[in-house]
């Protein structure tokens, strides 16, 4: 961990509303993560690999997209970007569209920067980054721009029900 960073667990009752969501789906779903709270923003790979020292490959993003009329989860690894057309000629979907700022929140009741892979009000269609099956823990957001959690590639493919894709071109 670079010098100068701290992850400390985060009290339960000290969490945000929004990441305690994430914790309790995290413990009915009977996984090990620990909700951390972070002194510096994760709201990018960037800002959550240097809090964490990791590389960015092993943040996984969520990311919100619209296809076929519906809310879609993208986790994806911190180290590339989503080719929206390659991948939904994978899954099989429509086109891909960012979702806006307030279809985000709808859909997940949590903001950018702080989207986390459950917690949300319903479970969203899910694809997860094959790439992110390059890394023997990886983070995701818990919530908040300023809580994370430890995972692995088969515990999100668990959670969130999705499907295993290269999101890249």
């Amino acid at each position: 961990m670079p010098r100068g960073a701290t992850v400390e667990p985060a009290a339960p009752l000290a969490l945000p509303t929004r990441s305690a969501r994430v914790a309790a789906a995290l413990a009915a779903a009977g996984l090990p993560g620990t909700v951390r709270r972070l002194a510096d923003s994760a709201r990018t790979a960037a800002e959550a690999a240097a809090a964490l020292g990791c590389e960015a490959g092993a943040i996984a993003n969520s990311l919100v997209f619209v296809s076929d009329g519906e809310p879609v989860l993208v986790l994806t690894s911190g180290r590339h970007r989503v080719d929206t057309a390659a991948l939904a000629a994978r899954w099989g979907r429509g086109p891909l569209h960012r979702a806006t700022p307030e279809q985000v929140r709808e859909a997940t009741g949590q903001a950018i920067g702080g989207v986390a892979p459950t917690g949300h009000p319903r479970p969203l269609p899910t694809v997860v980054d094959r790439a992110l099956t390059d890394y023997p823990q990886v983070w995701a957001a818990a919530g908040t721009p300023h809580t994370v959690f430890p995972t692995t590639t088969e515990e999100l493919l668990r959670l969130t029900r999705g499907t295993l894709l290269p999101v890249g071109p």
